[in-house]
């Protein structure tokens, strides 16, 4: 009986449908964002089966222009392009589609846990302080001192950042909707603590959430890109985007195209991750 009386209140029973209608009116904005996004996201996925080439195999055609057989020309061991760059972001969609989750739910989690508790929140807020005074950057080369270069280092500091973002957002949710009459109402009933804050908190903080995935989604290319670039994240010859754009800058002037490809997708997956996070601002967390 009690569950049944908390679930219908006002507060918590409404949120669930109005967020569904919200979800089914993102506008145009965030659709376009998310078909573009789908689409470079399952072309990375799928770079085995449209890559034109081995983005390993190396030929005599070095450094060749755009043609029919190599749509974005040759590197400098004779390498197709478009068949690394297709790689490059496979590596992307890897990084962007396992990180980011992980980050979100080990912070949200931990950011519930410090809402409710107050010894747990005290050494979560610490935690979250010592991963913040770390940029991304930093945390990518004291990942990948420990670690070694690689796309494991990659994924590791971008759930890292994430973290305490989650976190603190989590955390700061809980604790303006504590006290609102759906979570008295479930206390007074003698629901346990960790199923309101798991059944009835945490779907009226989901917006916030949903929100900072999409942009996190967007901070995990640049990051990833950053750390290649830098020779501290996805080495040669394994392709990223990161490094292509590194590579390329010794080349421009005997292949420009060298670096068009990795620049547009890079730009593109971002562009399309910023789509979709003002487009669910606007919808999710208008009032």
């Amino acid at each position: 009986m009690s569950t049944a009386l908390v679930r219908t209140s006002p507060d918590a029973g409404l949120a669930r449908p109005a967020r569904a209608a919200r979800l089914r009116g993102l506008g145009a904005q965030a659709l376009t964002g998310l078909a573009l996004a789908g689409f470079l996201l399952l072309a990375g996925v799928l770079a085995p089966l449209l890559a034109p080439h081995d983005p390993l195999g190396q030929s005599a055609q070095s450094l060749t222009g755009p043609s029919a057989d190599h749509l974005l020309g040759t590197d400098e061991f004779g390498r197709d392009l478009f068949s690394r760059v297709l790689y490059g972001l496979r590596q992307d969609a890897v990084v962007a589609l396992l990180a980011v989750p992980v980050g979100a739910v080990v912070g949200t989690l931990l950011g519930l846990l410090g809402g409710v508790n107050r010894w747990a929140d005290a050494i979560m807020q610490r935690t979250f302080d010592v991963l913040l005074a770390f940029t991304a950057l930093i945390m990518g080369v004291t990942v990948a001192s420990i670690m070694g270069p690689g796309l494991p280092a990659v994924v590791l500091t971008v759930a890292l950042v994430n973290i305490p973002i989650f976190g603190r957002i989590a955390r700061n949710a809980v604790l303006g909707q504590r006290n609102r009459d759906y979570v008295v109402a479930a206390r007074v009933l003698g629901v346990s603590p960790t199923r309101v804050t798991f059944r009835h908190i945490l779907p009226n903080v989901l917006d916030g959430l949903i929100v900072q995935v999409a942009l996190s989604l967007s901070m995990a290319v640049f990051i990833e890109g950053a750390m290649s670039f830098a020779g501290i994240g996805i080495t040669p010859p394994e392709p990223s985007l990161g490094s292509l754009l590194r590579t390329s800058i010794a080349f421009l002037d005997q292949n420009p195209a060298y670096a068009v490809g990795p620049m547009v997708v890079v730009t593109l997956l971002v562009v399309s991750f910023q789509l979709v996070a003002e487009g669910l601002t606007k919808k999710l967390l208008r009032r």
